[in-house]
């Protein structure tokens, strides 16, 4: 077949190598343009671009996937198929009308679970033990297409959101080529998702990190691991940001005075919350580098009874 495939965040790179190694014809890699970062903010491509150029693959990166010049390029390429793995705009209407053969899109959740920007994020944050990808037919709406076909994937209780999504993302491109046959035979039956079972996943913002210590110990612990490695989980200590990269909710039948240090110990530095405690066993001070709380302890002076936010 004959693909144009649009994908920008490292999620979409392993179904982009695999297709880069299977028997179809890449006619183009549509990525978002390249972005400001770090603190020099200098412009960085995607990770897609980078593959793609490594490759030596016609690479687009309009500013609109709506713009009229982008579509009558991508018409004029004519694609049979257009796969979409984490690209970050919504595909108009004129877009998904180009292929003979439709979109698909590589979704990191069992859909209707989670539809939106941010699957893997609130599938940890919600505490779910299961999730998986799907290879969906895209519709206008967001995430609401006929199921292609579906994998899924145990969540470890030490997963976060990159340590998940890694895996996902290798799941995804494998069963992406698989389906590819039957999409090109037009023998792969769609399946409509059933709409009343539907979650949603929005895109995360910066305040969704911060810790709310009268929330139960468990939810604070899966919410880390969802903001982790962003936005990152925040607390404050003496005045300043901490980030918590990692901790373990212990269960108690009655909750103490919540973000309030109730002792330090090899485990880590136990923290009330709502119920429970939530043991920190790793942080980062603000402008300093990782490390051991039990480093963090020693450096910053952290003592039991002392307050930890509110944020």
């Amino acid at each position: 077949m004959n693909i144009v495939f649009m994908g920008t965040a490292a999620f979409a790179v392993p179904s982009l190598r695999r297709l880069v190694a299977a028997p179809h014809t890449l006619l183009a890699v549509v990525t978002q343009p390249d972005r400001p970062q770090g603190r020099g903010q200098r412009l960085a491509p995607s990770p897609i671009k980078e593959v793609s150029l490594a490759h030596q693959l016609r690479t687009l990166q309009p500013p609109r996937a709506r713009a009229a010049e982008f579509l009558a390029e991508l018409k004029d390429l004519s694609p049979e198929l257009i796969i979409v793995a984490a690209y970050g705009q919504l595909a108009p209407p004129a877009l998904l009308a180009i292929p003979p053969k439709g979109c698909i899109n590589v979704h990191a959740s069992l859909l209707p679970k989670y539809r939106g920007a941010a699957p893997v994020n609130w599938a940890l944050i919600r505490g779910e033990v299961v999730t998986g990808v799907t290879i969906m037919a895209m519709e206008a709406m967001l995430d609401t297409g006929p199921i292609l076909s579906q994998a899924t994937e145990k969540i470890h209780p030490a997963d976060n959101a990159q340590t998940l999504s890694e895996r996902l993302a290798i799941l995804g491109a494998e069963i992406l080529l698989q389906a590819l046959p039957a999409i090109e035979s037009g023998t792969l039956i769609p399946v409509p998702q059933d709409h009343q079972q539907a979650t949603y996943a929005p895109k995360l913002r910066k305040e969704d990190g911060f810790l709310q210590w009268h929330h139960h110990a468990v939810d604070l612990a899966n919410l880390i691991r969802g903001v982790t490695p962003w936005p990152g989980a925040t607390a404050i200590h003496a005045g300043r940001p901490l980030r918590i990269w990692r901790a373990t909710a212990i269960t108690a039948a009655e909750g103490g005075h919540p973000g309030r240090v109730g002792k330090i110990d090899e485990l880590g530095a136990w923290v009330e919350t709502g119920q429970g405690y939530l043991v920190i066993e790793e942080v980062q001070p603000a402008g300093g580098r990782r490390m051991q709380v039990g480093a963090y302890v020693r450096g910053h002076a952290l003592q039991p009874g002392e307050m930890l936010g509110p944020c």
